[in-house]
């Protein structure tokens, strides 16, 4: 046991390192010493809490804390960067997990500070279930779209997570709190089921605001300060991301959980030709080319294209001096932040990368749009067509460069279903194939 005071200043220590280290990863530059710097604050706050522990099965403590890092650590080591979505859905959910299980201990022994926990269970439960329908969604196991009365269904759960929270701050019975966690689990999957793939991104920033919060009314039903501060951290980080994307795909939260999916567009495409280039033709306008922004989606991620990139990248800037930029959509891929993680991993110099806002109107001075796999933030509709169901979203405007070379494996649509008219434009040339294979063909004829 230590004195109050020295666990005050060790959590304090360690929530200052929580903060430093969500600054440290701001930047590429200092992301590494961000990553260590939470490291070391959890660490220390592991440690504070073993040290207030009553001496008590001190050997079951330590095994479970030995056996969870040693599972973490073969996770992060074995799993491929394309589950990474996944992996961040279910570790979500097992943050919000911990909340709900550290709050009904709080309720069984201690009888106290109920309403704090409560509001740590309830969004606890929520972010675990929905966290777990939307890893099972994310890794193709699990496929639903909004049914007819989704949204009925939804308030009648809603409706009932309310009545039994009352009950439960009213006769703090057992029986209640776990009428509440029910509900709350069954509320958590029912609004995350209908949340289309496009929209995934965002669910999941919500869901990890979720975890956050929920730590925080954890953390005030035991006073323990570096769970309210860390808790505040991650809901608040998960709120801006998710305000962030939901800006950025001109959505708002609301219509994301409540509307229905964008439909697919039934468009005849028989009477539109996309013209087909071969890899000779997309060596010879890469090579020749001054300026050349290369634009990654899902489809980077799914073939590992990003070392061949690199690789390309690397050719035409030191043998045909050519100016080789990355243009980064806010809600490219199926988490924020994916194509820079991937870019990252290959050991892309992160000054070429560039955010939509940045790289927009340097399209228009591009002889070369090289998309790789991305479709909906490309897709010139968006802009061009008031009927269309992605009008004002924001995109990146490829279509102003001089050539669009685009590698798909087909013309299909994209996440959202809407057929993109830049397949079809005077200035785009369609290359059929995976986008790795495709790109280290280019490098071998360059």
């Amino acid at each position: 046991m230590i004195a109050f005071e020295g666990l005050f200043l060790i959590y304090l220590t360690s929530a200052v390192f929580f903060i430093l280290s969500i600054k440290g990863l701001s930047s590429p530059t200092s992301a590494q010493k961000g990553n260590f710097l939470g490291i070391a604050g959890m660490i220390l706050a592991i440690l504070a809490t073993l040290l207030v522990i009553p001496s008590r099965n001190d050997a079951g403590i330590l095994f479970a804390l030995i056996s969870a890092a040693v599972l973490g650590i073969f996770w992060a080591k074995s799993v491929k960067m394309t589950a990474l979505p996944q992996m961040i859905a279910l570790l979500n959910g097992v943050g919000g997990l911990s909340s709900l299980l550290v709050g009904m201990a709080q309720i069984l022994r201690h009888q106290e500070h109920l309403f704090d926990t409560s509001i740590g269970i309830v969004i606890g439960a929520i972010a675990f279930s929905g966290s777990i329908i939307a890893f099972f969604k994310l890794n193709g196991m699990y496929r639903f779209k909004r049914f007819q009365y989704a949204n009925f269904l939804n308030i009648i759960v809603l409706g009932v997570l309310i009545f039994c929270w009352v009950q439960f701050a009213s006769y703090n019975t057992i029986s209640w709190a776990y009428f509440l966690i029910l509900t709350a689990l069954i509320f958590g999957g029912t609004i995350t089921m209908p949340v289309g793939g496009a929209d995934m991104p965002i669910m999941i920033s919500v869901l990890n605001a979720c975890s956050g919060f929920a730590a925080v009314g954890i953390g005030f039903a035991m006073s323990n300060i570096v769970l309210i501060i860390t808790g505040a951290l991650v809901g608040a980080s998960g709120t801006i991301l998710a305000a962030v994307m939901t800006k950025a795909m001109n959505k708002s939260l609301f219509q994301i959980l409540f509307l229905k999916d964008l439909q697919t567009q039934n468009t005849d495409m028989e009477d539109k030709i996309a013209r087909t280039a071969s890899i000779k033709d997309a060596a010879f306008l890469l090579e020749n080319a001054n300026k050349v922004i290369v634009v990654p989606g899902f489809g980077m991620a799914s073939s590992k294209a990003q070392y061949a990139l690199k690789n390309m990248t690397f050719l035409l800037e030191n043998k045909y001096h050519v100016n080789v930029k990355f243009a980064i959509h806010p809600v490219a891929g199926r988490m924020p932040g994916h194509m820079n993680v991937l870019l990252a991993e290959a050991k892309v110099d992160y000054t070429k990368v560039f955010a939509l806002d940045e790289i927009n109107p340097d399209f228009e001075t591009a002889d070369v749009a090289y998309v790789i796999g991305a479709n909906d933030i490309t897709n010139s509709a968006a802009q061009s067509d008031p009927s269309s169901p992605l009008y004002g979203m924001p995109i990146l405007e490829v279509f102003k460069a001089k050539t669009v070379i685009f590698v798909k494996r087909s013309l299909n649509a994209g996440y959202a279903g809407v057929e993109n008219p830049l397949f079809f434009a005077d200035n785009t040339l369609m290359l059929y194939g995976d986008a790795k294979k495709v790109t280290e063909e280019i490098i071998a004829e360059l």
